[in-house]
């Protein structure tokens, strides 16, 4: 995982502390509540020193418990300046959200990819699963490629239509998939956003030099 402090990728070396238990709530001779048992997990990032916290709750009889992220909230990744509007607002806010909904942030981090394959990568196609086979037969590079494959599998469209159809929907998420839409959705911003721009910049400074020169500037 990567630090939501400083976003150095950091090995998940939690320290797990003693479960609390909360006993189940009844009313009337009935159970209302459920027992619970909270469990908190916890460490200090070797790079920036700053403490992370998970609190995991576990279910005593049926139904699925709840994993969050408790401190901090939301995740630190900086997006260049280079990236505008609305694909760095959905960015940021699917990094926001993560801690507290996984869910919401892939469904916000689909809807920014989408965008991004659409205006920038030249998909003409209406779902996201499809948009991805569009812009890897387009001959981006690989590493471009294997990340939106990556997208593709590990969303397990195949098995949930619905996050190829409507990008936007709150639908449920594989583990790890939220944050893997995040790092893909960076290497997106640095191909078609920081790299188009930094060669621009490079190709201005080298015709003024050529100009000053007095020989003919690059086309």
């Amino acid at each position: 995982m990567k630090c939501p402090h400083c976003g150095v990728a950091i090995h998940e070396a939690f320290v797990e502390s003693q479960p609390v238990n909360q006993p189940p709530i009844k009313k009337d001779g009935k159970q209302v509540a459920p027992q619970l048992l909270w469990d908190c997990y916890f460490l200090r990032c070797p790079e920036c020193y700053e403490s992370i916290v998970f609190l995991l709750e576990f279910k005593v009889g049926p139904g699925p418990g709840a994993k969050f992220m408790a401190y901090p909230k939301g995740y630190a990744r900086p997006v260049a300046q280079e990236v505008v509007d609305p694909y760095k607002a959905d960015f940021i806010e699917a990094c926001k959200v993560i801690g507290d909904s996984p869910k919401a942030s892939a469904a916000l981090s689909r809807r920014c990819m989408q965008a991004v394959l659409k205006d920038k990568g030249g998909a003409k196609k209406k779902d996201l699963a499809d948009q991805i086979d569009e812009v890897i037969g387009s001959g981006v590079p690989s590493y471009i490629a294997e990340g939106l494959h990556a997208v593709r599998n590990i969303g397990n469209f195949a098995a949930h239509p619905l996050k190829s159809t409507n990008t936007g929907e709150i639908v449920e998420v594989e583990p790890n998939e939220a944050e893997w839409n995040l790092e893909v959705v960076e290497l997106l911003f640095d191909f078609y956003f920081v790299q188009p721009a930094t060669l621009a910049k490079r190709k201005a400074e080298l015709n003024k030099k050529l100009k000053d020169a007095g020989k003919p500037e690059l086309p």
